[in-house]
């Protein structure tokens, strides 16, 4: 067998990896962009980016896939393993280990619709943290001041709510907070209504609902944020969502779930001409429970009144009265008799102090202060001039006797350099520092000589 001319050999074409895994990818991308794979979740795991990665798997095969952040924020359920689910995305290969994989933008439970499975999830989750619990709901006010509603400003709940408040109750404040109730950004206004009224405190019970509608309408109703809210409610909820045959996450929650919107009206307060009727039988019964109370008594004050102990009563009060009236009546002619002697007593005395010539004796008595008055100031004048005499000769000694007045006579005062005074020539070294108090100034000096 002869060579090939070397025109016809082929010409050899050697890829990098990097090359092959791109040419791979490509090819997948071009030949399956959109698909639907159905599988089994198995190994998920959510990253801290908000990624979802797990595999979906069968019986004889497996495959890897990954739902990012911006698709994954729009699942209505939480993916986990074991669930199985319809995936639809595109094929891709991750060149970083060389393997293909399904980037998934949609999700949903295979047989069990997603919105359902999610509504089990949330539910089981609530329940096992006691949100249902019988223990956490509140009794409704029996007249409240206020109503709150948190729904839409559209729709017809609202007219129902606000015809059955009006016809039960006229004069009944009621406020409104307008809230979408249905889309994307319903849960949040909802939830933001019912934390509104609790950070004011404007209402007593609160009613949050909507209509009837399908699953997709009242999913507001069964979000978390929308079930923490209402748990949360220091004020009493009344959850109003839909028909009587609709049940939301929310009813479970809420303190009272109303079947539907006027249902919940007419739980909010009963008719006026009730609470009316109740008064009035009331007053009624009160006013027959205080005849009869009355008429027991006077029957009771009457027996009393005829037994006798009572008239004995009577008649030892009838005779202590009379004896207060004996010991009142001597007790007046006691006083009246004390009375006339002191004003007679008073008489005698006055005519004898209008005969006393009192002008005559505080003149005496004037002179003799003024007397003794003279004697005590020429008495003092002597005892100061005295006085003043034997400083002025105290004050001539000290003068005579004072330090300053010897060293004026041409006397001084010697110091070592201790400021000890030298009263004798030994105690001085030769060579030492002294000092020399002059009457004015001082001299410093050294010891040169020293005569004993």
């Amino acid at each position: 067998m002869g060579q090939l001319p070397l025109q016809l050999i082929p010409e050899r074409k050697i890829y990098s990896v990097a090359e092959l895994s791109a040419a791979i990818r490509g090819l997948l991308e071009a030949k399956f962009p959109d698909i639907w794979v159905a599988g089994e979740i198995s190994n998920f795991r959510m990253a801290g980016s908000g990624h979802l990665y797990f595999t979906l798997k069968d019986q004889r095969a497996q495959l890897r896939a990954v739902c990012f952040r911006n698709q994954a924020r729009y699942l209505k359920f939480k993916p986990q393993d074991g669930i199985s689910v319809l995936a639809r995305g595109r094929l891709t290969v991750y060149e970083g280990r060389g393997e293909y994989q399904l980037i998934v933008e949609y999700l949903e439970p295979a047989g069990l619709g997603a919105l359902q499975l999610a509504f089990d999830q949330l539910k089981q989750r609530l329940a096992v943290e006691g949100l249902f619990d019988v223990s956490r709901k509140r009794p409704l006010p029996l007249l409240p001041r206020a109503v709150g509603v948190v729904t839409s400003l559209e729709g017809a709940a609202l007219q129902d709510i606000l015809r059955v408040l009006r016809r039960r109750f006229p004069n009944l404040d009621v406020w409104i907070y307008a809230a979408r109730v249905q889309g994307d950004e319903a849960a949040r206004e909802i939830a933001e209504g019912i934390r509104y009224f609790n950070r004011h405190r404007l209402v007593d019970v609160l009613i949050a609902g909507r209509g009837g509608g399908s699953l997709e309408d009242l999913w507001p109703f069964n979000e978390e944020e929308v079930a923490r809210a209402i748990a949360a409610s220091a004020i009493p909820v009344i959850s109003a969502v839909g028909h009587e045959t609709d049940f939301t996450i929310a009813d479970f929650v809420a303190d009272v779930r109303a079947p539907t919107p006027s249902a919940a009206a007419e739980m909010v307060v009963r008719p006026k001409q009730d609470f009316i009727a109740e008064i009035q039988s009331r007053v009624r019964h009160l006013t027959q429970l205080a005849r009869l109370r009355l008429a027991e008594a006077r029957s009771s004050l009457t027996s009393l009144a005829l037994s006798r102990s009572f008239q004995e009563l009577l008649g030892e009060i009838r005779e202590r009265a009379q004896r207060v009236d004996e010991a009142a009546s001597v007790l007046d002619l006691a006083l009246r008799r004390r009375l006339f002697e002191s004003r007679q007593a008073w008489a005698a005395s006055s005519a004898g102090i209008v005969r006393f010539d009192f002008p005559r004796l505080l003149h005496v008595k004037r002179g003799a202060l003024q007397q003794r008055s003279t004697g005590l100031s020429s008495a003092f004048a002597n005892l100061l001039a005295a006085r003043r005499q034997r400083l002025l000769q105290l004050e001539a000694l000290t003068v005579e006797r004072s330090p300053l007045t010897i060293l004026g006579r041409g006397y001084s005062i010697t110091r070592n350099a201790e400021g000890s005074i030298l009263r004798d020539a030994g105690e001085a070294r030769l060579g030492e520092a002294i000092a020399v108090r002059l009457a004015r100034g001082e001299l410093g000096a050294l010891v040169r000589e020293k005569k004993t």
